[in-house]
């Protein structure tokens, strides 16, 4: 076959695809999930797809400490580059979602030495109003900044206490109930999974198992307000979501259960998480508590090389307020306590941070920077152990 048969082949192909597809901007009978992106489906409705993609270009410094401004790290890279695809297949109650990434720095290269592509690819179907169920690899329902898109966040990333003792995505059932009521709504999220994080080998014989509760005394937010930072869409009556998340991951073999290096030897993690967000009329307050437990950190190889769990108690709380101009600032407060086992290999951990951001299309196409004091002390004895300065810049445009 040369190469006019294959062009016209492919030109046929794809006026064929146009005569039996539309754009489906305006479509009513959509999935709500496809009001974001380059949408299509069939002229019958029975496939849509919403596509969707992010950059983040950032710029970072790190220094030695706060009386040695040397750079100890600079940080010029691509955070994230994503593709994401959503929509339904023959009936908009059956649901699909993939989301790939292309960034090395999104790829798990520390730990897996490959290109970890695949973070989302789930199938949900909604029984009913109230019941949704989902079979797949995607975020399990832990703590809400780590449920919220990296894409959606107010600094230019998540806190050191989500990134040391979160969960994250991992393949198994999810069960999911909602009921909105005029003044009150709650939701129940729980899911069934390996326990060994996205794109794992064939799992032991060890489950994890996850249960969310968010209650909204004061009602629903203005469409996802809940699920992403800052109150962009300024709120014009308070509105509140308290939540809480257990979950136990019997036989985990990474460091951070979903997340981290592998283990020399299998360990069971229990996690507690609780969090809440207020928002009303451009102010945000957000806060969040997550605990990690194992009765023994510790494992050794043969060698006696050494690896231990991650484990510990945080909390992470954020303020901020955002114009009718959507010009933002925010102030960030973290620290961190490693559980006792771990004193003498890990240290406590303060860090307090202020951003100020420019949304130009909301968190799609937005300009952030923000600046970082980090104060590490010895967890037994409370001396100073180290201390530094960050500073971070951040473009992100999306569809």
């Amino acid at each position: 076959m040369n190469v006019r048969t294959v062009a016209l082949a492919t030109c046929l192909g794809f006026l064929a695809f146009s005569s039996q597809h539309t754009f489906a901007q305006g479509d009513p009978t959509l999935d709500p999930i496809l009001k974001d992106g380059i949408r299509f489906a069939t002229a019958d409705n029975t496939f849509a797809l919403a596509l969707r993609f992010r950059v983040q270009s950032r710029i970072g410094y790190l220094s030695r400490s706060y009386d040695d401004l040397e750079p100890k790290e600079l940080d010029f890279r691509i955070r994230r580059m994503r593709l994401r695809l959503d929509g339904h297949v023959l009936d908009p109650r059956l649901r699909y979602q993939v989301q790939l990434s292309f960034s090395r720095a999104d790829q798990d290269w520390d730990v897996s030495s490959v290109p970890n592509v695949l973070r989302d690819a789930m199938l949900w179907y909604q029984i009913s109003k109230h019941w949704v169920i989902g079979l797949g690899q995607g975020k399990l329902p832990g703590n809400r900044q780590r449920v919220i898109s990296s894409g959606e966040q107010q600094f230019a990333d998540r806190s050191i206490v989500n990134n040391a003792l979160t969960l994250d995505r991992d393949m198994g059932v999810f069960v999911n109930y909602s009921a909105d009521y005029e003044k009150f709504a709650f939701r129940i999220k729980t899911a069934v999974t390996s326990g060994e994080g996205r794109n794992a080998l064939p799992s032991d014989k060890g489950l994890a198992y996850t249960g969310r509760l968010e209650v909204l005394p004061l009602g629903t937010f203005t469409g996802r307000n809940d699920y992403f930072e800052g109150d962009l869409e300024h709120e014009q009556k308070p509105k509140l979501s308290i939540a809480a998340t257990v979950h136990s991951n019997d036989r985990a073999v990474r460091t951070g259960g979903q997340l981290g290096l592998p283990l020399y030897e299998s360990r069971d993690l229990f996690s507690v998480h609780a969090d809440m967000v207020l928002k009303y009329k451009g102010w945000a307050l957000s806060s969040e508590y997550l605990y990690r437990q194992t009765d023994n950190p510790a494992t050794h190889d043969a060698n006696q090389n050494f690896r231990y769990v991650t484990a510990g108690e945080g909390i992470n709380t954020q303020l901020s307020y955002c114009t009718a101009g959507l010009w933002e600032t925010a102030f960030r407060h973290s620290f961190l306590i490693p559980q006792r086992e771990l004193y003498g290999r890990e240290p406590k951990r303060s860090q307090y941070g202020i951003c100020v951001g420019k949304y130009l299309n909301k968190h799609r196409v937005k300009v952030q920077t923000d600046f970082f004091y980090e104060y590490l002390q010895n967890p037994e004895t409370g001396l100073k152990t180290g201390d530094a300065f960050q500073w971070r810049f951040q473009v992100e445009l999306g569809i």
